[in-house]
């Protein structure tokens, strides 16, 4: 393996001692939203269970333990400890490894699918992104889908400004990040880079795999349910979860999502 830098240590200090994960997903319309699109968008891209599925930067095990209730057999893969301890606790069935998206610890061509629903955006360069996808590759049998999400380079301007957080210490750090994709920590997220779709393509294509099809995950509506504090259960939370589908390949519009998907057959 060529040598890599280490992985930046406020990544672990933020998931362990800052931000509480496990629940990211259910707090907010928003994360609410991306639950629901990820989980639509993926059970259309993987195979039908039963099938062996690697979720690398799985966290919590937020997708693996829904994954594993649908009939699959899922290893989970995590850099921070806590994690594949909550992993570990929460969802006995998954088997579960503290571990890098650059260097995997599985055979070649050992799972039927493989997901990066996290690594990618916690990768500040591009060789460390495509050695992440090409490991993601090397473990996926061919004819298997690699899976991987990154945050949109939109994403923090629209949702600075939909919160009122956007002031003038904080309106250069985001005029920075959306020319270079690098988030700066002071804007009160964690080291990470932010992806525009087409970046996407050509680190898939970079690591070997073929041009995947991009997605827009929560589609254009993701800032007003959290400015209106919309339920799961209102009208209007559905509507946003049909324009996500109707505009989830729309070259003009998926950018406006908070994340992106993007999936290729190895």
């Amino acid at each position: 393996m060529p040598q890599r830098r280490p992985a930046e240590p406020d990544i672990q200090r933020y998931y362990t001692e800052v931000f509480v994960e496990a629940d990211r997903l259910s707090r907010s319309p928003q994360g609410r939203l991306e639950a629901r699109r990820t989980r639509d968008l993926l059970a259309r891209l993987l195979p039908a269970p039963p099938a062996t599925v690697l979720d690398v930067g799985g966290g919590p095990g937020a997708y693996a333990g829904w994954l594993t209730a649908a009939g699959h057999q899922v290893h989970l893969v995590d850099l921070v400890p806590a994690h594949v301890t909550a992993a570990t606790a929460a969802y006995p069935e998954l088997t579960v490894t503290v571990g890098d998206a650059r260097d995997l610890p599985l055979p070649d061509k050992s799972v039927d699918a493989t997901l990066l629903l996290g690594p990618l955006y916690h990768l500040t360069e591009r060789s460390d992104r495509v050695t992440a996808l090409r490991e993601a590759a090397r473990s996926t049998r061919p004819g298997g889908p690699v899976v991987a999400a990154a945050i949109s380079r939109n994403a923090a301007l629209i949702d600075l400004v939909a919160q009122g957080r956007v002031d003038e210490r904080s309106w250069p750090l985001l005029l920075r990040e959306y020319a270079t994709g690098v988030n700066d920590p002071e804007t009160g997220f964690t080291t990470a880079y932010f992806h525009r779709p087409e970046q996407l393509v050509d680190e898939f294509v970079a690591a070997g795999l073929p041009e995947p099809a991009v997605y827009g995950v929560e589609g254009p509506l993701w800032p007003l349910l959290n400015t209106l504090g919309t339920g799961p259960d209102e009208r209007l939370f559905a509507d946003a979860v049909a324009c996500a589908e109707l505009f989830e390949r729309d070259p003009a519009v998926r950018g406006a999502s908070a994340h992106l998907l993007a999936v290729a057959h190895r």
